[in-house]
């Protein structure tokens, strides 16, 4: 890489990371999200997600019955190739299906579009499939998150103040992971490698989701941090740091 600057006329760097501060570093997060060393010249901006201003649940979801807990599970796309295992999530759905079946639940599953396995029909009775919800408001809805541990899965579960069981199908999602956990807003249930295939124990699973819904603990750190987050100021104030920071460029 410092071959490259060099040849650009550029200073070299002693680490990869160094490629991404600017005269303005803005960190989207939190730091208990996005550590970064106490000395960063940076600045955290909060959580940065959208939805259409129009967007709205289906019916069905807003008519749940209150009497039982709302978990949203949210793999992404189930099944990125055939061949390959590597960044596929429809583990999630076939452990969830496994271990939540018949207890005493609205399971809300969504695939981001994507069409549900064919593998994991039927369905048990207590879940449903929609391809597509608006994120922040099926996680306000929900009382539970159940996910890949994607970032963006991350940012919507806290932004909305709601808890997460976290099955991370690869390496940057356990990381996701494991600062969710250490913030008391979420539980790993671990993915194993088995014979080539992701695999989970559906006791594990089982058990780790209804300890989190019992648990108040787990929603009142969620909340906690999704305050925090918030606190930031997100787009808004992002977009109004650049805008002074470019005139100030402009006008020097």
């Amino acid at each position: 890489m410092n071959r490259v600057l060099a040849d650009y006329g550029l200073a070299p760097i002693a680490k990869l990371a160094d490629l991404s501060i600017g005269d303005l570093t803005l960190v989207v997060g939190a730091p208990e999200t996005d550590p970064l060393p106490e000395t960063a010249d940076a600045q955290y901006i909060g959580a940065v997600l959208w939805q259409a201003e129009n967007a709205s649940l289906p019916e069905w979801i807003n008519a749940l019955s209150g009497d039982m807990p709302v978990v949203w599970v949210y793999s992404g796309n189930p099944q990125y190739s055939s061949s390959d295992d590597t960044l596929n999530s429809v583990v999630v759905l076939h452990a969830c299906k496994e271990a939540l079946a018949q207890e005493g639940m609205h399971v809300v599953l969504t695939t981001g579009h994507h069409p549900l396995p064919k593998s994991l029909l039927p369905l048990p009775a207590n879940f449903r499939h929609e391809p597509y919800v608006p994120g922040l408001q099926m996680a306000k809805r929900a009382d539970l998150l159940i996910h890949h541990g994607g970032y963006g899965s991350c940012q919507t579960g806290l932004y909305a103040g709601k808890p997460a069981v976290i099955l991370p199908t690869y390496s940057e999602r356990l990381s996701n992971a494991r600062r969710m956990e250490a913030a008391g807003a979420a539980q790993i249930v671990a993915v194993r490698h088995v014979g080539g295939k992701k695999q989970v124990r559906s006791e594990e699973l089982r058990a780790a989701v209804k300890r989190v819904i019992a648990d108040p603990a787990f929603s009142a750190n969620a909340r906690q941090l999704g305050e925090k987050l918030q606190s930031y100021g997100g787009p808004p104030r992002a977009a109004r740091l650049i805008a002074e920071f470019s005139q100030r460029a402009f006008d020097s």
